[in-house]
C-alpha cells in the first residue's frame, strides 16, 4: 500500500473555530497519540489518543497547524505545517484542453468528468488524475465522430505534470476509456493503465502506433435490431450508422510512467475485436455479430478496469471487454519493466455460458471467501482470483451495485445491486446476495429496469446497511424487510462518509444530504454552490474517496467554467478513530475503478454504521519510493 502523510487538513468547524483532521495509518501502533500545534503553540493539553480530529475554538482562518505524532509519549513526526481552507474547499486550477471540429463540421469542446487519486512522485501525498471528455462523446449505441479524450495529472497545488492525449482511434464515451492508475510494480509511485490505439500521444510527446492512422468509420451502416441508436428506413427495416464509430485498427493495453507520462510499454489488448476471426483487428459486421451480439462495436466496445490482489500480496491490472453478451476479462501484471497476462476469462469457452450477458456497467474487487486473494465481482456473476468462473446468479446485466459487510448480522460479504433484464431473470428488480456463493438472500420485483441501486447505513434503528432501488418506493433492511412508515430517500447513486457519526450520507448533484430517519426525508448537510456533478444524468462526483484528514471522505466537483477542480472535506467532527480507509485495501483499490463507466462509491471489507465492531487491523505493506530510475 502507498506510503501516505498524515494528510493533515483544517476548514472552518461547523460551530466556531477551525476543524484539524488528520490520518490514521495501518503502520501506526494502537497506543499511537498525537499533539496539534497552532502557529507553534500546542493546542490541546494531553496527548491525543482518540479520533484523529480536533475543534481548535480559538482558530482563525489565518491559522496554520501542524499534528506531531507521538510514540511512549515522545515526538517521532511532525506534519508540515498546512494553513486553512477559508472557504471550506481547496481549488484546484486545470487546464481545459482547446477544442476542435470533427471531420463533418461539428465543433466540440471540453468538460471535466471524473478522475482518480494516487501518489504519482512518492512524496506521500495524492495527485489527482482527470478524464477530460469531449463535449461530443457519445453513448456506444450512438453514430458520430467525437473529440479524442484527454488525461491529465495535477498536484493538490494545481502543477500539471503531464497530459496523454488519447488519440483519435479511441472514441470518447463513458463506456470506452476506463483508466487505471495505481503502483504495479511496487517502487512507491503509481503507473497509469489505459487502451490506447494508434495516434496516442504520452505525456513526453511521443506518438504510439501509426500517427497517420485513421480508423474512423466515414459512413455506411449495418443491419441492427436495437432501437436505441438505431434507425428504421423507408422499407421498415432497421439500420446502426456507422459514421464516426471505430470497428477495425489496432489496441493497446499501454502502461505509462506517473510522474512523466512516457509510455513505459504495450502489448495487444485481449481480446482484440476479432469477431469470429481470432486475433484479427478488422473483423466484418457480421463476423462481429456471431461473437459479440451486434456488428456495430455496441457491445463489443463496452470496456471496464480495475486493480485487485490476485495474489494476495501485489496488484494486478484487471481490464474487461463486454457484458450484454459475450464477457472477456483479462488480468495483468506490471512488474520489473514487464507487462505480462496473468490470466484472462471468456464466457464463450465452452463450460462458461452461465457468464455471459451478467455484467454491470462496472464491477467491483473484493476478498470475498477471505483467502487474502481477491475476487471480481462482475455484477451478477464472480469470477476467482485465478480467473475461474465462481459464479453466477444469472440475474442479469445491471447498471449499479455495492459490495461490503452489507449485513453485520450475518458472516461474510454481501453485494447488492439492481437489474435490467426483468423478463429473463424472473422479475427480479434488486437483490441482496451472498458475495462468496452468489445465493440469492432477498429481492425485489419489478416490472421493468431498475436504473438505480444503493446500500449505505442511514438509519441506526435497524442492523446493517438499509438498501434501496428506484423500482421501488420502499426502504429495506439489511436483511429484506421493508422499513414501515417511510419511503425511500430520493437519492439512489451515491453516498459518502461526511458528518460526526457512523452512518453514511447521500449525495445529491452539488449537495450532501443526511437521511432523517425519524421524517422520512433528507436534509443538506453541504450545498456546494458554483459546482456541478460529472456524467450527465448520473450526477456523480468527479471523485469521492478519502483523500486527506481522517477516515471521512472528501468530494471533488469541477466548476461549469471548466477551470477549477473543488476538493471538499467535513467540517463536523467525530469521535470515531479508524485508520484511514485507503489503508483498506478493498476501498483502495474501489477508489482506483471507480471512475468506471457507470461510476459508483468505494466500500471497505468491514461495515461501517450503527454498533459496528472495531474493524481488525489491516494486514498489508506500506512502501515508500525509492530512488526516480
Amino acid at each position: 500500500m502507498e506510503a501516505l502523510d498524515r494528510g493533515v487538513v483544517a476548514v472552518p468547524a461547523v460551530e466556531q473555530g477551525n476543524l484539524v483532521s488528520w490520518r490514521l495509518l495501518a503502520s501506526d501502533a494502537p497506543s499511537t497519540t498525537f499533539d496539534v500545534y497552532r502557529d507553534g503553540q500546542k493546542v490541546n493539553d494531553k496527548p491525543l489518543a482518540g479520533a484523529t480530529n480536533l475543534v481548535d475554538k480559538a482558530g482563525t482562518k489565518a491559522s496554520r497547524y501542524t499534528v506531531r505524532t507521538l510514540a511512549g509519549g515522545k515526538e517521532v513526526a511532525a506534519s508540515a505545517p498546512v494553513g486553512v481552507w477559508a472557504d471550506g474547499f481547496l481549488g484546484i486550477a486545470i487546464d481545459q484542453p482547446a477544442g476542435g471540429v470533427t471531420p463533418t463540421g461539428q465543433a466540440y469542446t471540453y468538460s471535466a468528468q471524473e478522475a482518480s487519486v494516487a501518489d504519482l512522485d512518492g512524496d506521500g501525498r495524492y495527485e489527482i488524475i482527470l478524464k477530460w471528455d469531449p463535449t461530443n462523446a457519445k453513448d456506444n449505441a450512438f453514430d458520430g465522430y467525437t473529440g479524442p479524450v484527454i488525461l491529465d495529472a495535477y498536484t493538490l497545488e494545481g502543477k500539471r505534470l503531464w497530459r496523454i492525449d488519447l488519440g483519435k482511434n479511441i472514441r470518447a464515451g463513458a463506456h470506452y476509456t476506463q483508466f487505471q492508475v495505481y503502483d504495479y510494480d511496487g517502487d512507491g509511485r503509481a503507473e497509469l493503465a489505459v487502451r490506447t490505439s494508434d495516434g496516442t500521444i504520452d505525456g513526453t510527446g511521443k506518438v504510439l502506433g501509426d500517427p497517420n492512422a485513421d480508423w474512423r468509420e466515414q459512413g455506411g451502416e449495418v443491419p441492427s435490431r436495437d432501437r436505441t441508436g438505431g434507425v428504421v428506413k423507408a422499407d421498415g427495416t432497421m439500420v446502426a450508422p456507422l459514421q464516426g464509430r471505430i470497428l477495425k485498427g489496432p489496441e493497446f493495453l499501454t502502461i505509462f510512467d506517473g510522474l512523466t507520462g512516457k509510455a513505459l510499454a504495450s502489448a495487444p489488448y485481449w481480446p482484440a475485436r476479432e469477431g469470429s476471426n481470432p486475433g484479427t483487428d478488422a473483423p466484418t459486421a457480421e463476423q462481429m455479430k456471431e461473437t459479440w451480439g451486434d456488428g456495430y462495436a455496441n457491445r463489443s466496445d463496452r470496456f471496464l478496469a480495475g486493480t485487485a490482489y490476485l495474489d494476495g500480496q501485489r496488484p494486478s491490472i484487471v481490464m474487461a471487454r463486454g457484458y450484454y453478451a459475450r464477457t472477456t476479462v483479462a488480468a495483468w501484471d506490471w512488474r520489473d519493466g514487464k507487462l505480462t497476462q496473468r490470466w484472462t476469462f471468456d464466457s464463450a469457452t465452452p463450460g462458461n455460458e452461465a457468464f455471459g450477458g451478467q455484467g454491470n456497467h462496472q464491477f467491483s474487487v473484493a476478498d470475498v471467501d477471505d483467502d487474502g486473494r481477491d475476487e471480481i465481482l462482475y455484477g451478477a456473476m464472480a469470477l476467482d482470483d485465478n480467473g475461474k468462473g465462481l459464479w453466477s446468479s444469472r440475474l442479469g446485466h445491471g447498471d449499479a451495485m455495492a459490495v461490503s459487510d452489507l449485513d453485520p448480522t450475518r458472516p461474510g460479504l454481501e453485494k447488492f445491486g439492481a437489474h435490467e433484464d426483468v423478463r429473463g431473470n424472473g422479475g427480479i428488480g434488486s437483490a441482496m446476495l451472498d458475495a462468496k456463493t452468489g445465493q440469492i438472500l432477498w429481492s425485489t420485483p419489478a416490472e421493468k429496469d431498475t436504473g438505480r441501486a444503493v446500500a449505505a447505513d442511514i438509519d441506526p434503528r435497524f442492523p446493517g446497511a438499509e438498501a434501496w432501488a428506484t423500482n421501488s418506493t420502499t426502504l429495506y433492511t439489511a436483511q429484506g424487510k421493508p422499513i414501515e412508515g417511510v419511503k425511500r430517500p430520493g437519492e439512489a447513486s451515491f453516498v459518502v462518509w461526511w458528518d460526526g457519526d457512523d452512518l453514511r450520507e447521500l449525495f445529491d448533484k452539488n449537495r450532501i444530504n443526511k437521511w432523517d430517519w425519524k421524517a422520512g426525508k433528507s436534509h443538506t448537510l453541504l450545498q456546494a454552490d458554483g459546482v456541478v456533478a460529472s456524467n450527465g444524468t448520473k450526477n456523480v462526483p468527479v471523485v469521492s474517496a478519502d483523500l486527506l484528514g481522517d477516515w471521512r471522505e472528501e468530494v471533488i466537483w469541477h466548476t461549469p467554467d471548466e477551470k477549477f477542480l473543488r476538493v471538499y472535506t467535513t467540517p463536523h467532527p467525530t469521535e470515531r478513530r479508524l485508520v484511514t480507509l485507503m489503508h483498506d485495501p478493498q476501498y483502495r483499490v474501489a477508489v482506483a475503478w471507480q471512475n468506471t463507466a457507470y461510476n459508483q462509491p468505494p466500500y471497505p471489507s468491514f461495515f461501517i454504521g450503527e454498533s459496528m465492531a472495531t474493524p481488525r487491523a489491516p494486514n498489508v505493506v506500506v512502501r515508500k519510493a525509492g530512488p526516480v530510475r
